[in-house]
């Protein structure tokens, strides 16, 4: 072939790479917008609106934790040759899923079957998204330039942080507004019609994406040899049990904040997307230091600094009341975002500090479905408490206080016994040796 073919080729493979690179960080973002409209107080709205019980809206915001369990059957699929058109299509359901749940208030009929088919649409679409979405990443990355991964993945975050954060405003000023004129239904068309908007923009993104060859892809492991082995690995086990712990902590507390904002404490979405917006800017100027002091030090000490820092977040939140929640919700919003600018990466690296390069993969895959699971059935056994207090009153054994307020009290003591099995377990193992 002559050398003006082979430049040629090289210089179109680079720029198929870039605009597929730059696709990613749209897609990543328009994803990110409609995670947004389907978690926290936008997911309560709809849930208080079709007579969902906050216990039962915690299950539901924890599923988001399950649905990471699904991650595992994602390996079952890998051995496809072409992912790209599986990948679109199967987002595009799981995101018309969301889109179609805000539109359930709509329906007149019976209430419980209302709940039913709200439910199974919530479950189907976190179900789906997470079974593409490894295939997904891994389609994606591939493109991505070795050397700048790192660079790469941060600016990806970073976007869709400060994306998100307008997003976020701009959708709740208008939800408010309407809610505010008694429009409430009109609340929910503009998340429904919003949602099928972001979906067509983000097949959009995946159709218009280069996926490389079949013959260029890396030799993909069978399930079996991923797999095999890993329970009888003591080290492996040791590292999994620490993003258990974490979850079951974060679980414990964590998806019953968003109907304790637009309850009890009585936030508009306006205000609630303000502190997405501090969270989100408080996350992103923090993400490249901590990673720098990561690599100065160890995963497990940067570790040990932001499951310190969570816990105290959570020890704040045991003192947000309608009167304090201004001042306490906010400081718990920083403190929390601080935390997990460390702790979502941190249970990554683990993975690359301590387990060997042909189990990585199905490490990541098993902790996931392993903390994901242990994270929703925390959430699934933890909600007759919460039940149980506000059905006596916001009260237990006589003190008034606040079923949040609990949660966050387990959540902090979790917290701390995380931090310690941290310290006492994993600091003792022997680290893989990096490459050169």
């Amino acid at each position: 072939m002559p050398f003006s073919e082979v430049g040629h080729g090289d210089t179109l493979r680079r720029k198929r790479r870039e605009r597929t690179n730059l696709l990613y960080i749209i897609e990543a973002a328009v994803e990110y917008f409609i995670s947004i409209l389907v978690a926290g107080a936008y997911l309560a709205t709809v849930t208080k609106a079709l007579g969902v019980s906050d216990a039962l809206t915690g299950i539901l915001s924890a599923f988001v934790s399950l649905g990471q369990s699904f991650q595992l059957v994602a390996l079952f699929f890998a051995r496809q040759k072409r992912i790209k058109w599986t990948v679109t299509l199967m987002q595009l359901i799981n995101q018309l899923c969301f889109a179609a749940v805000f539109f359930i208030p709509f329906f007149q009929g019976n209430v419980v079957a209302k709940i039913v088919v709200f439910v199974v649409l919530f479950l189907l679409g976190h179900a789906l998204h997470n079974v593409a979405y490894p295939a997904k990443t891994n389609w994606f990355m591939s493109q991505v330039d070795d050397h700048n991964r790192g660079r790469f993945t941060a600016t990806k975050e970073i976007v869709s942080l400060i994306g998100g954060m307008i997003f976020s405003l701009v959708m709740s000023f208008f939800m408010d507004e309407l809610k505010a004129s008694g429009n409430t239904q009109g609340a929910f068309l503009l998340c429904g019609i919003g949602i099928v908007a972001l979906a067509v923009l983000h097949a959009c993104t995946l159709i218009f994406s280069h996926e490389e060859k079949a013959e260029e892809r890396e030799k993909i492991t069978t399930v079996s040899n991923m797999l095999g082995g890993m329970l009888k690995d003591k080290n492996l086990r040791k590292v999994i049990f620490l993003p258990v712990l974490w979850h079951i902590a974060h679980y414990v507390a964590t998806p019953f904040y968003g109907s304790y904002l637009i309850g009890e404490l009585g936030w508009q979405l306006t205000f609630v997307s303000l502190l997405s917006a501090l969270s989100a800017i408080t996350r992103s100027s923090v993400s490249h230091p901590i990673g720098r002091y990561a690599d100065k030090t160890s995963f497990t000490t940067m570790l040990n600094l932001c499951f310190t820092i969570a816990a105290a977040a959570f020890f704040v939140n045991i003192f947000t009341t309608p009167q304090t929640s201004p001042v306490t919700y906010t400081l718990y919003t920083i403190l929390y975002a601080i935390s997990m600018a460390g702790i979502n990466s941190g249970e990554i690296n683990l993975i690359y500090d301590f387990v060997e390069p042909e189990r990585r993969v199905g490490a990541l895959a098993l902790k996931n479905f392993l903390a994901g699971t242990a994270g929703f059935l925390t959430t699934l056994l933890i909600s007759p408490l919460v039940e149980f207090i506000q059905a006596s009153g916001n009260q237990l054994f006589g003190i008034p206080v606040y079923a949040q307020q609990v949660m966050s009290v387990i959540a902090c003591v979790l917290t701390v016994v995380t931090i310690v099995y941290l310290n006492l377990v994993l600091r003792k193992l022997p680290r893989e040796k990096k490459e050169k």
